[in-house]
């Protein structure tokens, strides 16, 4: 059994090596739950970035000229090193992160299950011979990799965001070269060493950390970079976005979130509670398809705020370690006063604070869970993502009123209801401009299914069988004088 500072990795892995930044500098990493400094990570820039691209560039035609099933069984040993040291892969990512050790545990299971995922579904890449209107021509339909991939992932999720962007990428044969966020980049570093251990060939998995702005534009600079994936907030997707024009790179993008929650008269209201404490507070609320905005039909309200205040002043808050916690503490103080930004604007705008609504007596950046009422249209968070312990309860009257509030918003990445009512249900599925819906479930992200949005929240798909066309370039043959 392995200790979580045996995957504690304190240098980049660039070309099968374990390096440091050229100059030596260094970033803290910082257990938000205790405030204590944990190790540190290399501050890299342009160069090593480059020598990255570098070795992802040469390692990229002997990977995807590899047998398909040889590949593959280094996916399959990747999946079993995940699960043999999930214990301590989890309790790295809690120490980092600070979310509670149970939901760790679930993000190194989900990360493994993208990667068997991918496995399996990377042998279903198929192409078509598509038939030709000449007499004695063949049209081929061929899917190839893309090439080297450049991926940003970010601290909320820095294991599982990182592995369903590599499952799909090393599935088909493209090489990598990924940068995690340097609040969370212990968790990142891991895929380097598990890389390692199952035998990835030098260059094919290159993680460095470091300078956001230097690591991603030596990136966009350079045209035999082909792909670019990132997961973070729409403003530094729009970014990304327009740095990748001048080479014209291939991209997808999961950007930012305001999630409704709608749970309408006719809902089963212990269902609709338990769905609204599973979004709501999975990773203190610190999640892009957590649920933003409650949006609750006038004739079940009532009810469900108080069995909503009363569950969410039941919550454990404490470091992620240790037993029954529920809510662990904010990634930084940045996040707390951006929560208290938000509280202070609805309340002036006459919302009431049901529960929490202060720091935690815990000190640090600890938050006590929140629930607000009397929350209308005119408050910050209709408009912007939360990010934290918060739950704003609206009031609606039908459901075309509903349905119109829950669309008010630049983002369409995830949607939630609750309902009783079948033809409701497709009506939903219809009428909400989401790239993804629950229908009495609050948690709906699964490996099968494509996840990304709409609008704003998003460009491509991560995970299902969409998610391998993200890493695929399509190329049509004609064999003509048959």
């Amino acid at each position: 059994m392995s200790d979580w500072t045996t995957w504690q990795r304190q240098a980049n892995f660039i070309a099968g090596q374990w390096v440091g930044a050229d100059d030596g500098a260094v970033i803290d990493v910082i257990n938000p739950a205790s405030q204590e400094v944990i190790g540190t990570v290399p501050k890299a820039g342009t160069a090593e970035t480059t020598r990255a691209i570098d070795a992802a560039g040469a390692a990229f035609p002997g990977f995807a000229a590899m047998a398909l099933m040889d590949r593959l069984a280094l996916l399959w040993r990747l999946y079993d090193a995940l699960m043999d040291h999930q214990s301590a892969l989890a309790e790295l990512l809690t120490v980092e992160m600070g979310k509670p050790l149970a939901e760790a545990m679930g993000e190194i299971a989900i990360g493994a299950q993208y990667v068997r995922w991918f496995a399996e579904e990377a042998r279903r890449a198929k192409g078509e011979i598509v038939p030709a209107g000449v007499t004695g021509r063949r049209i081929l339909v061929t899917r190839h990799p893309v090439g080297v991939v450049g991926m940003i992932t970010p601290w909320n999720f820095p294991s599982s965001m990182l592995a369903r962007k590599l499952a799909p990428a090393l599935a088909v044969g493209c090489t990598v070269v990924a940068k995690p966020a340097t609040a969370t980049p212990y968790s990142g570093l891991a895929w380097g060493a598990l890389a390692e251990e199952v035998g990835f060939p030098p260059g094919v998995v290159n993680i460095l950390t470091g300078s956001a702005r230097a690591i991603s534009g030596a990136m966009m600079a350079r045209p035999d970079l082909r792909k670019i994936t990132f997961t973070g907030s729409t403003g530094v997707g729009k970014e990304l976005i327009r740095g990748s024009a001048g080479t014209v790179k291939k991209i997808s993008m999961e950007l930012g979130g305001n999630a409704p929650f709608l749970v309408f008269d006719d809902a089963d209201l212990d269902a609709a509670v338990q769905g609204a404490m599973t979004s709501k507070y999975r990773n203190m609320g610190q999640t892009c398809v957590c649920a933003n905005r409650f949006y609750v039909q006038s004739g079940i309200h009532d009810a469900f705020v108080a069995r909503l205040v009363e569950k969410t002043a039941a919550l454990k808050v404490g470091d992620g370690r240790e037993p029954g916690v529920a809510q662990g503490p904010m990634v930084d103080m940045a996040a707390v006063e951006k929560i208290e930004s938000l509280l202070r604007d609805a309340i002036g705008k006459g919302a009431t604070v049901a529960t929490g609504g202060r720091r935690h007596a815990k000190g640090g950046s600890f938050f006590e869970p929140t629930v607000l009422t009397g929350a209308t249209q005119a408050m910050t968070f209709a408009r912007e993502e939360i990010f934290g312990p918060l739950a704003p309860i609206f009031m609606f009257r039908t459901e075309a009123e509903a349905i119109a509030m829950a669309n008010d918003t630049v983002f369409g990445l995830a949607a939630y209801a609750y309902t009783s009512d079948l033809s409701r249900a497709f009506r939903l599925n219809e009428g909400l401009d989401y790239g993804m819906i629950g229908i009495n479930s609050g948690l709906i992200t699964t490996v099968e299914a494509p996840f990304g949005g709409v609008k704003e929240s998003g460009i491509g798909k991560e995970g299902g069988s969409q998610g391998l066309d993200e890493y695929l370039e399509t190329k049509y043959t004609c064999i003509d004088g048959i």
